[in-house]
């Protein structure tokens, strides 16, 4: 049977639709068909049902449709898509069981999408594609000590692993290595030998740490993550990397950039005994030592912020950089330290103190300047009748003013191979890696520490180290597409996409996909990712 929709004309000029649902029969003359009712007089939307139920369609009372098993799924299937492409299953094939190298993965993810330390990875799994990401059963447990028995098959690995991921990344070796340091403290006392009191580059002196040693190349994707003692000297921590870099990646000729805590003679004569280059910052004394050496007319450049003012002193060379907007910084920073420390020497000068003692008084301030790194600037005494005195050093902070915004570069590059603007450019690229810093410890939350086990420390850096060459890829082709925004922000906001299975009744299953929303589905076109998302995955 079918619907079939009949027009007649009238006299009147009035036209007529009729719609009839007609049966077809064959007879010895051949086929016939005969009306079998008229549905004319029904509702549009109740002779649409019966049109369709009549062409094979299925209608089920609403409440019988319903959504099943809704999962958070767009973050994961970019990054299973990532795994796939850059072939990273191939790194684990060696580690554990199948379940093992798939709770490995699992954590990798979790560091993107949702970082939290393992005993939390099941409770923020829960509603998500993660475990069928990661090829595990859909109802894992993600139990904390199968996820400690996983990162434990890294233990004797990590070199191959490493080895493998830099062959990917760089077929014909690096010629320009970015390295850099960070802390990361600990909540509770750490493993033993690892968590030390240091510099805290999180401002947190109260918590043991340890120290990320990370070498990147210019696009911040990862080369190398060491693991050192929290109170390790930052000199003391680059001809270990370099030793490491060249006995394992075979790196022989290489231009290395590294900030000035790490640029003790010793290090750079090291660096030249083994025929490498390299791109340092020297210290603000080093810069107004140099500056009183050059000859006058050299000084008076130093008047144009927008111009590098290279330099060879003593057989070194040096390039000096600097512009308006560091000149700006410097400038308000110096004030900002002066006002807070007038301030302060004021209160301390109306104190009303029953005993006078001058040299407690003068210790006291002297700390107090200490501390607010203005003791430079001002000069101060305690009188006899104990009042607290103190002046600026005017003729030191129009000096300092002239120097506003400068800061000075340090190579042994040759000036046919590496031009002054080349080796600015180097250095501005440690401060991407800086950034990079940022994001390792912020968005895949390496901090704070909570193992205790010196291995279990190593491996959790080491995974987080995974997941940011993973983000780091991601974001290097992305950004050639015009993406600016982070990987992680990105991967979290795909997470709205979700999965669910749709049951059509007692026996129909299905299983879709939410609607793209048109900006979220623009990004994706953007990115090239659109493809992933035209259907749902297959079971």
């Amino acid at each position: 049977m079918f619907v079939q929709a009949t027009t007649s004309a009238r006299n009147n000029g009035k036209t007529y639709v009729a719609y009839l649902v007609r049966e077809s029969f064959r007879t010895p003359d051949g086929p016939r068909s005969r009306t079998v009712c008229n549905i004319t007089g029904l509702p549009a939307h109740t002779r649409n049902l019966i049109t369709a139920s009549l062409k094979g369609q299925d209608f089920l009372p609403a409440d019988q449709v319903q959504l099943h098993d809704a999962l958070d799924y767009g973050g994961l299937a970019v990054l299973n898509a990532a795994w796939a492409r850059f072939r990273l299953a191939e790194l684990f094939v060696d580690l554990g069981t199948p379940r093992q190298r798939g709770l490995l993965q699992a954590i990798i993810y979790s560091r993107l999408l949702f970082p939290c330390a393992k005993l939390s990875v099941a409770r923020q799994a829960e509603g998500t594609w993660l475990a069928q990401a990661c090829g595990l059963a859909a109802d894992e447990s993600f139990d904390e000590d199968d996820l400690y028995a996983a990162m434990d098959q890294l233990n004797g690995h990590w070199v191959s692993l490493e080895k493998q991921l830099y062959a990917r990344a760089f077929p014909q070796s690096v010629r320009l290595v970015l390295y850099d340091l960070t802390s990361v403290y600990f909540e509770g006392r750490g493993p033993e030998h690892w968590s030390q009191y240091g510099h805290s580059r999180d401002h947190r002196s109260d918590r043991r740490q340890i120290i990320l040693a990370v070498a990147t190349d210019p696009e911040g994707l990862p080369l190398h993550v060491s693991v050192l003692r929290g109170n390790r000297n930052d000199t003391q921590t680059l001809q270990g990397l370099l030793h490491t870099l060249r006995r394992r990646f075979g790196i022989k000729e290489a231009t290395f950039v590294f900030d000035g805590g790490m640029s003790s003679q010793i290090n750079l004569a090291a660096m030249n005994a083994a025929q490498l280059k390299y791109v340092t910052r020297l210290s603000a004394a080093a810069l107004q030592a140099l500056v009183t050496e050059l000859a006058l007319e050299k000084q008076l450049e130093l008047g144009d912020r927008q111009q590098l003012m290279e330099v060879t002193h003593q057989g070194q060379r040096y390039v000096i950089a600097g512009g308006p907007w560091r000149q700006q910084r410097d400038q308000e920073r110096r004030q900002c330290r002066i006002d807070k420390a007038e301030a302060e020497l004021t209160r301390l000068a109306a104190v009303k103190r029953k005993k006078l003692d001058g040299q407690k008084l003068a210790s006291q301030v002297g700390r107090t300047l200490q501390r607010l790194k203005a003791h430079k600037y001002f000069t101060y005494q305690v009188d006899a009748q104990g009042h607290l005195q103190w002046a600026r050093k005017a003729a030191l902070i129009a000096h300092e003013a002239q120097q506003d915004g400068w800061y000075l570069l340090h190579t042994n590059e040759a000036v046919e191979a590496c031009s002054a603007a080349q080796v600015l450019g180097h250095y501005k690229g440690l401060l991407d890696v800086e950034e990079a810093f940022c994001e390792l410890k912020s968005y895949l939350e390496v901090r704070p520490i909570h193992h205790r086990r010196p291995d279990r420390v190593v491996n959790h850096v080491r995974l987080c180290f995974l997941a940011y060459w993973l983000s780091a890829r991601l974001g290097g082709e992305w950004r050639a597409r015009g993406e600016t925004e982070e990987v992680p922000r990105v991967l979290r906001r795909l997470q709205t996409i979700r999965l669910g299975a749709l049951q059509l009744g007692p026996d129909v299953q299905r299983t879709i996909m939410t609607e793209v929303p048109k900006a979220l589905n623009d990004q994706l076109c953007k990115l090239g990712l659109a493809a992933l998302f035209a259907a749902p995955p297959k079971p």
